[in-house]
């Protein structure tokens, strides 16, 4: 009961707002191909479960496949960075262009060379996700303890020694903001791949809807999604911070 109360204390601005939607939907007489009703958007969830389920499971699944893939392709770069100043002169100019390219932009190209299916649209995850993590990790790993570089130096300490016992530690909560912007952006990135791909997810179940004139159902792919993305940055949030009360 604490806990319904305490859920209910944390998001009543959230239902205020749901509650006076409803109430001028109701009043008002929008069309509902114009705004339809959260009632409305239940009653299409509640009508056919399987259909939200099986897309949101898919959606989520190449998000979180591609969120974990993005996440070690950009730690991994950025260590390469630290590791070499030549593949820093390299590596970064080029994350930092690609990455500066709109997703839109890209999704025609990858799509001719991946195929228009799931595979491009967790390439586009796995891309959205990279840079927050290559930037945050290559952050941290040059955010160090005053003097200990010099220290690790004096006692002889070889580069993968370094590495293991002193960058990789300070880089860890910086790291963890990387996870926590890339665990929301990925199920974005996965429903705006869906949406221009039209093969199949949330972001296609939107799509469809959009174009039926099926507002409730759309709606409804919508807030599966937010939800999603909440939770999944609920989740990340909380892993920071045990992982900088830790590292304090």
């Amino acid at each position: 009961m604490s806990n319904v109360l305490r859920a209910l204390r944390a998001s009543w601005g959230i239902l205020a707002i749901l509650l006076c939607w409803q109430v001028w939907v109701g009043l008002s007489g929008v069309n509902s191909i114009v705004l339809p009703s959260p009632a409305a958007m239940l009653r299409s969830l509640a009508a056919d479960p399987w259909l939200y389920a099986a897309n949101a499971a898919q959606t989520v699944l190449l998000a979180l496949v591609g969120m974990v893939l993005g996440v070690a392709l950009g730690t991994g770069l950025a260590i390469l960075t630290w590791l070499s100043r030549f593949l820093a002169g390299l590596l970064t100019p080029l994350g930092i262009v690609f990455a500066s390219v709109p997703v839109v932009a890209l999704i025609p190209v990858l799509a001719r060379i991946f195929g228009y299916d799931v595979r491009t649209v967790l390439v586009i995850v796995v891309i959205i996700c990279f840079f927050p993590a290559f930037v945050f990790t290559t952050t941290g790993l040059r955010a160090l303890p005053a003097g200990s570089e010099d220290l690790f130096r004096v006692l002889g300490a070889p580069t993968r020694r370094r590495l293991w016992l002193l960058a990789l530690p300070a880089a860890v909560p910086d790291w963890s903001v990387a996870l926590r912007l890339a665990a929301a952006n990925s199920i974005l990135a996965a429903m705006v791949a869906e949406f221009l791909m039209g093969t199949s997810g949330l972001g296609y179940l939107f799509a469809a809807a959009r174009s039926d004139f099926d507002m409730e159902k759309a709606l409804g792919a919508s807030a599966i999604a937010t939800l999603v993305s909440v939770v999944a940055f609920l989740t990340a949030s909380r892993f920071e911070k045990r992982v900088r009360d830790s590292w304090r």
